[in-house]
């Protein structure tokens, strides 16, 4: 899985190698708070999808995990690139 996965969503115990316990992820440690993302303009497609997924649905699965974890986090993004031009050019 990929590394931002992980860290948005934490792990299970043996969901891949060294994962010696389970991890929780940055929106279950900010539950009824803020998560601040910087840089989402560099977010990968597959990690758009991750997120659109979270916030869309309210619930984040950890990395090897088989059950959905309900998620309250209010989401804070920032960027120094125009992201209204890289909308339109569809980048």
């Amino acid at each position: 899985k990929e590394i931002l996965e992980n860290l948005l969503f934490g792990h299970e115990k043996g969901a891949f190698t060294g994962a010696e316990r389970r991890r929780p992820g940055k929106f279950e440690l900010a539950r009824r708070g803020t998560l601040f993302l910087d840089e989402i303009a560099d977010l990968s497609p597959r990690g758009q999808v991750a997120l659109l997924r979270a916030l869309q649905q309210k619930e984040v699965t950890r990395v090897g995990g088989e059950t959905p974890l309900q998620v309250d986090v209010r989401v804070l993004c920032a960027s120094n690139r125009p992201l209204d031009r890289l909308v339109e050019a569809r980048q």
